[in-house]
């Protein structure tokens, strides 16, 4: 046991809840000056979930990259959830993952046979996403850490952006919320074992089988939903021009986590998101926990896929086949003093 122990025993955060905040970050970005190609058809000015570079008439070519520290003790239940959340970008903006790249950083103390088990548990998710392992690059670090920068391509008539959503179309949510706080709550030797299989589930779990019942159907914006947590993806989506109406009673959420939550076992990354959306969303109608839900940093969470109205519950249905805890959440309303509304 004394192995298992040491991801996390030399770790200071895990998951999608070590990312630099929403706020910090976008200011960063937009000071600086980069070069601009005709053929970047999306790039990181509109804070998007992977980049889309179009190489001919037909396609273009999806790229990202991904990697945290570990928020398990298994370390190939830990480079599966890491590889699952990479892939997920790609997923997000319509497209297919075509090749994986390893993202490792690792310390020299630790056992090289628990990096060839995160690897494993990487290459494993890889596989299930019918993409090919082309390589990867690794450092000695501190702290553990793992990842993949994954290519896809995706027509260019298919490209899904997450910042245009069109008036009264609806919201999907794919998957439950409240990883964050269930792995906040293990740290601490509070989790319950059911909770955390449960969480460790979802969070293994690929986005691709959800985004592949949108092919077909009316997409105006889709999303994944990781670090920043529900409402701040929910603002990049409103963007300037429209508001996102949630209805918390049809949010998805852990049962155990909205418990956690409610004896204050919660993440610091949940508070930055919090701060960050300070003015743009009133959540004072929900309850503690449930706040604490919607701002709870998700690891490899699902996505939030806002489809026209008359095809919404026919995609709901074809979702939940495979993944029986997605809901519609809400929908696309014109702007309003809080760009997010319950």
């Amino acid at each position: 046991m004394k192995k298992l122990s040491l991801l996390m025993d030399n770790c200071t955060s895990g998951g999608c809840g070590a990312k630099i905040g929403a706020g910090e970050l976008s200011k960063l970005l937009s000071e600086i000056n980069v070069f601009h190609d005709k053929n970047l058809l999306v790039g990181f000015d509109s804070s998007d979930d992977a980049a889309v570079y179009k190489i001919d008439e037909k396609s273009s070519i999806v790229t990202t990259a991904d990697f945290f520290p570990p928020m398990v003790n298994d370390p190939k239940t830990f480079g599966r959830i890491a590889a699952v959340n990479a892939l997920s970008d790609v997923y997000a903006m319509g497209g297919k993952p075509i090749t994986a790249l390893n993202l490792v950083c690792f310390p020299q103390t630790m056992d090289l046979s628990i990096l060839k088990e995160i690897l494993t548990g990487g290459a494993e998710k890889v596989a299930e996403a019918s993409a090919a392992l082309a390589g990867g690059h690794s450092i000695y670090d501190k702290e553990p850490k793992y990842g993949l920068a994954v290519t896809g391509i995706v027509a260019n008539n298919s490209i899904i952006r997450n910042n245009t959503p069109q008036l009264g179309h609806r919201l999907i949510l794919t998957k439950p919320l409240g990883t964050g706080i269930i792995m906040a709550a293990l740290r601490v030797d509070e989790a319950d074992d059911t909770a955390v299989s449960k969480a460790v589930a979802s969070m293994e779990r690929l986005n691709r089988y959800a985004a592949e019942k949108m092919y077909g159907f009316n997409i105006s914006a889709c999303t994944d939903i990781t670090g920043f947590g529900l409402l701040a993806h929910a603002l990049e989506m409103a963007g300037n021009k429209v508001s996102l109406k949630l209805h918390a009673e049809e949010i998805p959420y852990f049962a155990e986590a909205f418990e956690y939550a409610a004896e204050f076992l919660i993440t610091s990354a949940g508070q930055r998101n919090r701060n960050h959306l300070e003015g743009t969303a009133d959540v004072s109608n929900l309850s503690f926990p449930m706040q604490e839900l919607v701002f709870d940093p998700q690891t490899s969470g699902g996505l939030l896929i806002c489809v026209a109205p008359e095809q919404s519950a026919d995609l709901l249905s074809a979702i939940q086949s495979d993944d029986p805890a997605a809901k519609i959440i809400g929908e696309v309303i014109g702007r309003e003093n809080h760009v997010i509304v319950f």
